[in-house]
């Protein structure tokens, strides 16, 4: 399989989890968008989506898939999302299409997080993929120093503001041993909205998509 199957392979596992009648929370990324395709063969069992970006939201309507707001859907029985870099203990990096900070709120609100990858994005710790960190514009060129203290290259991500109008830095050169440490202490930089690392709220399962078929990780 090349990796586009892969994703749509994955993509199409993760269909087996959904439920009748759930609001299902949908992520960002070209994975993601292999699951809204495939979702849009469930909607007349399912009762809506959470989308993480207004991308997703718009994708999700032309499948007529109707899109809810996380506020009146409540807490949601499963996201399901894709990772820029990935390792086997479900950390994950996550931020390449800009949306890192909805995208971390509906995993928060979610009750089991499914996390869709091909092989590719598999890795023994995560740094190989620059880390977004999403920052309040003011706060850009502070930021940046606190992120070079902590051994990073920090670069603007040009010609981009998220959905909540604000920008991204992708801090290169980082060898990430302590996720959740790590995740924690950029958090707390003034300036930061929150960054790509997914640690502290990890997936609960990861469904990696190779030339062999669909591997299952879960933790433990």
């Amino acid at each position: 399989m090349n990796q586009d199957d892969m994703k749509k392979a994955v993509a199409e596992a993760a269909l087996e989890r959904i439920e009748s009648g759930w609001v299902v929370g949908v992520g960002t990324g070209s994975t993601a968008n292999y699951f809204i395709d495939a979702l849009a063969g469930l909607k007349g069992k399912i009762d809506g989506a959470v989308a993480s970006s207004n991308a997703s939201a718009e994708r999700l309507r032309g499948h007529g898939i109707e899109v809810l707001d996380l506020n009146s859907a409540g807490p949601l029985p499963i996201y399901v999302d894709g990772a820029d870099e990935a390792t086997r203990h479900l950390h994950l990096t996550k931020g390449g299409g800009g949306a890192l900070t909805r995208e971390k709120i509906v995993a928060a609100a979610s009750k089991t997080f499914v996390c869709v990858i091909d092989s590719t994005k598999e890795a023994a710790y995560l740094g190989g993929y620059p880390l977004p960190v999403e920052v309040i514009p003011m706060a850009r060129s502070h930021v940046a120093r606190e992120l070079a203290k902590l051994g990073g290259n920090p670069e603007l991500r040009d010609g981009l503001y998220t959905d909540n109008g604000n920008v991204i830095l992708d801090v290169h050169n980082l060898r990430i041993m302590n996720p959740v440490e790590l995740e924690s202490e950029i958090d707390h930089i003034a300036g930061v909205v929150t960054n790509g690392l997914f640690a502290r709220r990890p997936a609960d399962i990861m469904l990696i998509g190779s030339d062999t078929g669909v591997e299952e990780v879960t933790a433990g």
